[in-house]
């Protein structure tokens, strides 16, 4: 799948239009149409937007990473660093002693990519809860 392809159809997924995506990108709809059709390739500062926008990384969007895991729109720039931190220890993933396949890998990590934004979700709304539902609940 090429990179147009693939930012077209995540774009369509999340109900987006080209106009919409260009105007966040401050370029025309025809220019962004381009980028889709893969005639023209983004620039890297627009590749990193686009998949701001996106919610999912350049790397997906570049074929590199075969996740379908995305980040969800809601996540901060903190709630980003802090999953990039938790990966970055790119030791080899063992099951009982013996190393996992990169396939096997990938399949672990995309249920922890998964688990670590529902985690974090459930963790901003319960600091975001009104105290009184919290206190209700308890008394239940």
């Amino acid at each position: 799948m090429s990179l147009g392809s693939r930012i077209k159809e995540l774009r369509t997924e999340r109900g987006l239009t080209q106009q919409e995506i260009a105007a966040k990108l401050e370029m025309g709809r025809s220019n962004f149409g381009h980028i889709e059709n893969d005639r023209v390739t983004p620039t890297s500062e627009d590749l990193q937007k686009i998949a701001d926008i996106l919610t999912t990384t350049t790397d997906y969007l570049l074929g590199r990473d075969h996740s379908t895991a995305t980040i969800p729109e809601w996540a901060t720039y903190k709630d980003k660093r802090d999953f990039k931190k938790l990966l970055e220890d790119d030791g080899e993933v063992m099951f009982d002693g013996v190393p996992m396949s990169p396939t096997d890998r990938q399949r672990v990590m995309d249920v922890l990519t998964g688990l670590f934004w529902e985690a974090k979700q459930m963790n901003k709304h319960k600091k975001t809860a009104p105290q009184d539902a919290r206190t209700d609940d308890a008394e239940r």
